[in-house]
């Protein structure tokens, strides 16, 4: 599903990223783990295409990310990369089931499609009562769930989640992480999962450690 290949990346003069090379399998949990400043994040931004290496190559579900223009570049990750980051991202003038429909929208789904799958994935997520729920309205934890919903709702590739848990108390963080796994059983999903959790990353099917902007076996 991914194919990364010699990613160098430096900011301001700095290597923050150094010949890494990663493959992650169809249905694979893989988690990122790292100390703040080992590159965790800058890698998980260039798995997403929100930033270019300075070199190296990426494929993505058969597609070389470094050929794509930046038009095509932004309609691959509209729909086939999912995210899932730490605050949730959550839009607040607008309702659970409307934040969930916005990549759908974007991508040029008809209304009435995209809130039916919404629907499904909040029935999923045990959240129908919340459909029309504006974010503060919700709990920490349903808050994640929609923005887990918005990321599946265009049947991405992978999903790509940066820190998912750690605005979350223990428990939600683990019922979270939990439902990864059962999202993966039910649509064969790809999760890579960037955490300073280490119990919640022992529980993926693989953990790569970042230290000094390299990966260690």
């Amino acid at each position: 599903m991914i194919l990364a290949s010699n990613i160098r990346k430096s900011y301001q003069g700095i290597q923050v990223l150094k010949d890494i090379s990663l493959q992650i399998n169809q249905a694979e949990i893989v988690s990122i783990i790292g100390a703040s400043g080992a590159g965790k994040s800058s890698l998980l931004q260039i798995l997403g295409t929100l930033d270019k290496p300075d070199s190296g190559t990426l494929q993505i579900a058969n597609t070389t990310i470094n050929q794509l223009t930046a038009n095509q570049l932004a309609d691959f990750r509209n729909k086939h990369i999912g995210f899932v980051f730490q605050f949730h991202q959550l839009l607040p003038e607008f309702t659970a089931i409307e934040n969930i429909c916005m990549p759908a929208w974007i991508a040029g789904q008809s209304k009435s499609v995209s809130k039916q799958k919404a629907l499904e994935l909040l029935t999923i997520m045990g959240l129908t009562e919340r459909a029309n729920h504006r974010p503060s309205e919700l709990s920490g934890g349903e808050q994640q769930r929609v923005a887990v919903a918005r990321a599946l709702i265009n049947d991405p590739s992978v999903i790509l989640a940066d820190e998912p848990s750690g605005n979350l108390d223990s428990n939600a963080a683990k019922q979270l992480h939990e439902l990864f796994f059962d999202l993966r059983k039910q649509f064969n999903q790809t999760f890579v999962i960037v955490t300073h959790n280490q119990q919640l990353a022992e529980m993926s099917d693989r953990m790569l450690t970042i230290k000094d902007g390299k990966i260690n076996p």
